[in-house]
């Protein structure tokens, strides 16, 4: 079932992002009065294919639905001799080099602009995220060097504003990547404060792991949440119900959930006065724990209080909302950030500053297109805005064979006033093959790794 839905998701959102990309190339060549014979998404045997349009364009829905193209009228492939002559003005090698750039360009911009739609849906939307009040931090962390303390709310890191979790760990990445202190505005009784986290102290390793809980950073709990209670057990009996909030313990607030643990291993036998929250009301229950044997190292023979319910801290959370004209800023502005912290993250792999593990291939964007939608339409939203960013962002890469590519081959011809000569052209076109061919083979030797967790 789990696997069915990940392929159904990972399917449709390369199938989405496929489609645009060559959209925006289409368009354009409609545009700019360029004959487009095929438009394919995917590669291999077609599944479905009709023919539109007065010249007949054959729209296609191919078996591998790793990419796609759009096939123009080229006298690269076509011999100019099997070209009807009244369509020869209409080949894409005739045309300027500025139609031909805008052309190449379109597919990655319509990406780009297909991030600040989705960016702007998901701003317009509201979407509900924890809050970034930290928990905390242990002794000797960094946080605990910066001056962290529980119940901290961050506002802003290195200037920019901060408004959930997320918001936050991305502006705290950006400073791990430049390896570089980040200034937190933090509010804390009502004041703001300044404090300098030593981001640069992690080793760049951590990005692949959960590097703020390393920095000492964390989500403060809110409340203790009931996720589980076991049929039978003194919680079931005492009354207790999966989603009740425990909000407080023999008349002490509590937030976290071994605070709660603790209280009820060391209450064999006694009763413990519950304050639960359930919707919107607020109920006394009364639960005695049951003796039974610890399960903690050191501990074998002890007998504890357990209660046989699973807890679980439940952290405040924010919604992230905007109107319609601010929602596209935003879309904007969150697309122009993605893609920045994209180029950011390729270079520094390519100097050695990160390790190429960070790289994700097909199997790993499958199984966050799983996650997300599983999730909810929100989370899956937004794996698609942010996997349309990189695909974006890859094929602006000068690299040949990928549209970047093709724009550097179109400025070189412009500043020559003259074609480039075709071997230079075959030699680079093979040289830029090998290039992604390799790093396709790395991605995907890092998701086997991650995979089988080597």
């Amino acid at each position: 079932m789990i696997f069915g839905q990940t392929l159904v998701a990972f399917v449709l959102a390369l199938a989405l992002l496929v489609f645009f990309h060559e959209l925006g190339h289409y368009l354009a060549a409609r545009w700019c009065g360029v004959k487009v014979l095929r438009f394919s998404v995917g590669f291999g045997p077609t599944i479905l294919s009709r023919r539109f349009g007065r010249d007949r364009t054959e729209w296609a829905l191919a078996a591998i639905p790793l990419g796609g193209y759009v096939r123009m009228l080229d006298e690269r492939e076509t011999p100019s001799a099997d070209i009807p002559p009244s369509d020869l003005p209409r080949a894409f090698g005739r045309q300027p080099v500025w139609k031909r750039s805008v052309i190449v360009a379109a597919g990655p911009a319509a990406n780009l602009l297909l991030a600040i739609v989705l960016y702007a849906v998901l701003a317009l939307s509201g979407v509900t995220e924890p809050a970034a009040v930290v928990d905390a931090p242990r002794a000797a962390s960094p946080a605990a060097a910066a001056g962290l303390a529980a119940g901290d709310r961050v506002v802003a890191v290195d200037g920019d504003s901060v408004k959930s979790w997320n918001e936050l760990r991305l502006s705290m990445l950006e400073a791990m990547i430049e390896r570089r202190p980040a200034s937190l505005t933090v509010e804390r009784d009502g004041a703001t404060r300044t404090l300098v986290m030593p981001a640069q102290t992690l080793p760049a390793e951590e990005l692949e792991r959960d590097f703020l809980r390393t920095l000492g950073v964390e989500p403060a709990a809110a409340s203790v949440e009931v996720a589980q209670v076991v049929a039978g057990s003194a919680a079931e009996r005492a009354g207790l119900l999966p989603g009740d909030r425990v909000l407080a313990v023999d008349g002490e607030p509590i937030r976290r959930a071994d605070g709660l643990i603790e209280r009820v291993r060391e209450r064999v036998g006694q009763p413990i006065a519950l304050a639960v929250a359930r919707g919107d009301a607020r109920l006394d229950i009364q639960v005695v724990p049951e003796s039974k044997p610890s399960d903690r190292a050191g501990e074998k023979g002890r007998s504890v209080g357990r209660i046989g319910a699973a807890l679980a801290n439940r952290v405040e959370t924010v919604t992230v909302a905007a109107g319609p004209i601010e929602s596209v800023v935003r879309g904007a502005e969150q697309t122009w950030r993605m893609s920045v912290f994209s180029l950011r993250m390729l270079g520094k792999m390519l100097v050695g500053d990160l390790s190429w593990r960070n790289l994700s291939g097909p199997v790993t964007i499958a199984d966050y297109a799983g996650q997300s939608a599983r999730i909810g339409w929100q989370a899956y939203v937004g794996f698609l805005a942010l996997i349309s960013v990189s695909l974006g962002v890859l094929n602006l890469l000068p690299v040949p064979v990928l549209d970047g590519g093709h724009l550097v081959y179109f400025g070189l011809e412009a500043v020559l006033r003259r074609p480039l000569p075709e071997r230079f052209v075959e030699f680079t076109q093979r040289a830029g093959l090998g290039i992604v061919m390799a790093m396709m083979v790395l991605a995907l030797f890092n998701d086997i790794t991650r995979l089988f967790g080597t």
